[in-house]
């Protein structure tokens, strides 16, 4: 049985044994006083959050294949990592421990890298519908990360190549590296994104992998407990917490993919708080409703052009050129506005993350590529494309993709190049690209660090299809897998943030792929919606719901 229903149980049978209760006899030789009945106190409301999610329903709720805005968002309430993100603003410098005591000691050990932590007592896993609450120890933490780093077991099992995980007592666990990371590197795998969620061994091991998918345990503020298909998810505040009770009672993640309706349930007082849509049109004109505030914030998803370089006519390199220069970033820019989105002129934006290229570092080397259409005809004449050339595309369906596509095909067709473009929906664009299909993509994602970002969109091994280990490489580059791979192992924080930045020139120099912009995160609340945090950045992509988090009644 759950622990909140045992408390609620309590407490009703406190109040009958009160009830129950005889009455006091009055002092002999005096008439008893009249019965005064008392008025009952009406029970105060529960706080629940409504939060109306753009997504049909979920994909999956464990936390190490939780990839998407509305996945990630949730396991975000019910679990816990080694170290954190500080809520509201996910800058590297300001994380913090988390189920840890305090940052891990490092030391080499045998020319391996070893790092330990020590682990807070007293946190609760939650009980669930198989297993009783017990203590997290560092056994559980040893098998989430063995866990994270099993393919079969986890979408981020990549991340962990290298690494042994050894549970030394019950609140200590030390993590051994084959070749030695920076903390800029090593720390997000151990933080509360991805594959370091860690998990409660007892309750999956229970219930088994699938159906811990959609009925979570974790050790966070928030605890699952119920799922509709297609329609929410329920979670209830978590009265162990070891951050002390959220002061909601439960949170309610709505499926509700259309914005009109997630308007209106807003507006009707029927949701708290909606995912908005990156557009400062839609942003004014919510904020012109007296009871609604709406919060722009990070982090920027970054918006990027990959041209597929084994497909002709772009696999000459002047033709990509010339389609860079072709493209104007401040027309883009234009179908989101500011501070709804930001140029970029690097794979790794460089306002959230080392590594990052600067618009004058860019500027001063050469490669920003500003519109040049005149140029670009030219240089499409010179490759023998006088009358420019036809292409395909699929595009999804939502906002941030199709305005891009879109305004990419006016724009090239002032060159020639006539673009067709095939709307589909959002699940099956994704499929696509993964196949191959598009010889232009252009894909919107945020990543955690500057390694993550050119291992997965830029190393040979990610290249789709016919890739080691296929991932979202759409260009089929493969000419900085040696500048990847020693930034990685650079200890030196300065001297691998300078690796980095020379990966990046490679691409632009060989125009592997245009950087667009950034679009940051919109959401829209009532105004008694208190997150307990200011909003600068939340790398779940949402605005982060955590125990400080209450409703002004």
């Amino acid at each position: 049985m759950r622990a909140r229903s045992v408390l609620w149980l309590l407490a009703v049978l406190v109040l009958l044994l009160g009830a129950c209760a005889a009455p006091q006899q009055a002092p002999e030789g005096q008439a008893p006083a009249p019965a005064v009945e008392e008025p009952m106190e009406e029970p105060a409301e529960p706080l629940i959050l409504r939060l109306g999610q753009n997504a049909a329903d979920l994909r999956s709720l464990d936390p190490h294949f939780a990839t998407t805005t509305q996945d990630r968002s949730l396991v975000d309430m019910v679990f816990n990592a080694l170290l954190r993100y500080k809520p509201g603003n996910g800058a590297f410098e300001l994380m913090e421990p988390d189920l840890a005591e305090d940052f891990p000691t490092m030391e080499m050990v045998d020319g391996k890298q070893v790092w330990t932590f020590k682990l807070r007592q007293g946190v609760m896993c939650h009980p669930s519908e198989v297993t009783e609450a017990y203590e997290l120890t560092a056994e559980d933490v040893v098998y989430s990360l063995e866990k994270a780093a099993t393919p079969e077991r986890s979408a981020y099992a990549g991340e962990y190549n290298g690494m042994t995980f050894e549970a030394v007592d019950d609140y200590t666990v030390r993590i051994t590296l084959e070749t030695p990371l920076s903390p800029v590197l090593f720390y997000p795998k151990v933080a509360n994104y991805s594959g370091g969620m860690i998990v409660c061994k007892k309750a999956i091991e229970a219930m088994g992998d699938e159906a811990f998918k959609t009925a979570p345990v974790g050790t966070g503020p928030f605890m699952f407990a119920s799922y509709s298909p297609q329609e929410k998810v329920v979670l209830a505040a978590n009265p162990d917490y070891f951050r002390g009770r959220p002061k909601l009672d439960g949170v309610e993640m709505r499926y509700i993919p259309d914005i009109s309706s997630r308007e209106a349930g807003l507006l009707a007082g029927e949701l708290d708080v909606i995912n908005g849509i990156p557009d400062i049109a839609w942003v004014d004109r919510m904020k012109g409703e007296g009871d609604v505030q709406v919060d722009v914030f990070g982090v920027g998803e970054v918006a990027t052009v990959h041209f597929n370089m084994t497909k002709p006519p772009l696999d000459i390199p002047e033709v990509r050129k010339a389609l860079a220069y072709a493209l104007d970033r401040d027309e883009f820019l234009a179908l989101f506005g500011e501070p709804i989105a930001e140029n970029v002129y690097s794979p790794v934006p460089a306002k959230f993350l080392a590594g990052g290229l600067t618009r004058e570092e860019v500027e001063a080397l050469g490669l920003a590529y500003d519109v040049d259409r005149e140029r670009a005809r030219q240089m499409l004449a010179d490759a023998g494309f006088p009358d420019g050339f036809d292409l395909e595309v699929v595009s999804s369906e939502m906002t941030g993709y199709r305005r891009i596509y879109e305004s990419m095909q006016a724009q090239l067709a002032e060159i020639g190049v006539r673009l067709k473009v095939n709307i589909v929906d959002h699940s099956t664009m994704h499929s696509l690209i993964r196949q191959d299909v598009n010889p232009i993509v252009v894909y919107i994602a945020w990543r955690p660090n500057a390694d993550v970002y050119l291992t997965r969109f830029f190393h040979s091994d990610s290249i789709v299809v016919t890739g080691a280990k296929p991932d979202t490489n759409f260009s089929h580059y493969d000419r900085i897998d040696d500048l990847i791979e020693q930034a990685r192992g650079e200890t030196d924080p300065e001297q691998q943030i300078q690796l980095w930045k020379e990966a990046q020139i490679q691409i632009l120099e060989d125009m592997a792929a245009y950087p667009l912009h950034y679009q940051q995160q919109v959401y829209a609340r009532r105004a008694n919606v208190d997150y307990g945090h200011e909003l600068v950045s939340v790398f779940a992509l949402y605005p982060g719901i955590d125990e400080n988090t209450t409703i002004q009644r």
